[in-house]
């Protein structure tokens, strides 16, 4: 299995939209939090400050509410090799109920910080996020 990262979030107030539940702009950030999150948990420090991660593409299925005061659990995982500068992210939110209320995939680029480019993603920097074989 890939590594994951878990996190457990709760919805504050401040989450929460007109409808009265977590806005749609919030589980995107959410979704970008978890993913830096488990990159500087997981990867080589020098790895991290030598390389910037940008988002190209979110994929995002909404499938359950989640009010305030809920706590949901995320989870990000890399299912895939790299495909040159770019990789995709699986992220979900399992709310209190043990569903899953929010299913995301999620396109990165990796840019050298030095140069501001675009780069390969190097096998050593793909290494701590896949499966191991």
């Amino acid at each position: 299995m890939a590594n994951s990262y878990i996190k457990q979030i709760t919805a504050l107030p401040e989450h929460i939209d007109i409808l009265g539940h977590v806005n749609n702009a919030v589980w995107v950030q959410w979704m970008e939090q978890i993913s830096v999150e488990h990159w500087a948990n997981d990867a080589d420090p020098a790895h991290v400050d030598a390389y910037i991660w940008v988002v190209t593409r979110h994929e995002i299925d909404y499938r359950g509410n989640v009010t305030v005061g809920e706590t949901v659990t995320g989870r990000t995982w890399i299912p895939e090799p790299p495909r040159g500068a770019r990789f995709d992210r699986l992220i979900e939110f399992t709310g209190p109920d043990g569903r899953v209320k929010v299913s995301a995939r999620s396109t990165w680029a990796m840019i050298d910080r030095e140069s501001g480019r675009l780069m390969r993603v190097p096998p050593e920097v793909a290494a701590p996020f896949l499966n191991a074989t």
